[in-house]
């Protein structure tokens, strides 16, 4: 088993990077990969929700993934994320990203047929043999997978010793408890990460060993500043800070547009990082959503000038 420190800490979730014509694009992919390493934040999870994996090709997360590297490595702990609706090509994505050094690979569960639990674990332990010298991570998100992470599955899965870690979304933070709990029974160490940014400082209260969010990348300080007041016990300040980000969600959320194309123009606006729109069918945003852009990014602006 690796050194587990490298996952403890703040880790945005990728967004996906597109040109003008909606094709990946390997400059901004790096353009934004360079941007996580200036703000100082523990690593990346690529090719998740936020990177819309779920619309994107196999060539597309490959091109993604190597263009991340070529920036990242050594620099930012790193977490492909390969599930495909299909072993093979999850298999192969595993394959893919072990050639190219990441520290782990992760996997949401199939989709769409109600598996049941061998065939998940089947599913899942595949990838990991083939990238049988890198560290795997479950992603239990159940209200978009369709399918949560039990505790008889995950006994099974720690199984596997390159198991080392949960990306726990589920919305109760009772969750991260149990897994923690159970992890322990036959682990010295496991890490369980905080999905949900709205929960952020909870999920650290209860024992999470960092967070993996869709929107810390467009205000990281926020998400770092919590951290450090949490560790330092300075709980009604990180509270502040965390409603204030929770706002600002809401706020993005509000949008006709699908909310990380929203965070794209945010992106745009405050930190002149351009890195396209969304695929569809996710949404694109609509003029009539600007001056909730506007008023987001100011939000984000004036939070950080506060708070950090």
């Amino acid at each position: 088993m690796s050194n587990l420190n490298k996952y403890r800490g703040v880790i945005p979730a990728f967004y996906a990077c597109y040109d003008d014509d909606g094709k990946v694009s390997p400059e901004r992919v790096r353009a934004l990969t360079e941007y996580h390493i200036k703000k100082g934040v523990k690593g990346i999870y690529v090719c998740g929700s936020s990177g819309e994996c779920i619309y994107q090709t196999v060539e597309d997360r490959k091109i993604t993934l190597e263009n991340i590297m070529t920036v990242a490595k050594g620099k930012l702990t790193v977490i492909a994320h390969v599930a495909c609706n299909n072993t093979e090509e999850s298999v192969e994505l595993a394959k893919h990203a072990e050639n190219l050094g990441v520290d782990a690979i992760a996997s949401i569960p199939p989709i769409y047929f109600r598996l049941p639990e061998y065939s998940i674990a089947a599913y899942w332990n595949a990838m990991s043999a083939a990238a049988p010298n890198t560290d795997f991570v479950i992603y239990n998100i159940p209200q978009l997978a369709g399918v949560a992470l039990t505790m008889s599955l995950f006994k099974e899965m720690l199984k596997n010793p390159n198991v080392i870690g949960v990306k726990n979304s589920s919305m109760p933070v009772q969750d991260i408890q149990m897994f923690k709990a159970e992890a322990a029974t036959v682990r010295d160490d496991f890490i369980v990460f905080n999905g949900p940014d709205e929960q952020f400082i909870s999920g650290l209260t209860i024992g999470a060993d960092g967070g993996i969010g869709g929107t810390y990348g467009v205000m990281p300080e926020l998400f770092l500043k919590m951290e450090e007041l949490m560790h330092n016990n300075q709980i009604a300040q990180a509270r502040e800070i965390q409603y204030a980000a929770d706002s600002i969600i809401y706020k993005m959320c509000s949008c006709h547009g699908n909310m990380y194309a929203v965070i794209k123009e945010i992106l745009r606006i405050n930190e002149n990082l351009n890195i396209g729109g969304v695929k569809a069918p996710l949404t694109n945003i609509v003029e009539s959503d600007m001056p909730i852009i506007q008023e987001a990014a100011k939000m984000i602006r004036d939070s950080i000038a506060k708070y950090c």
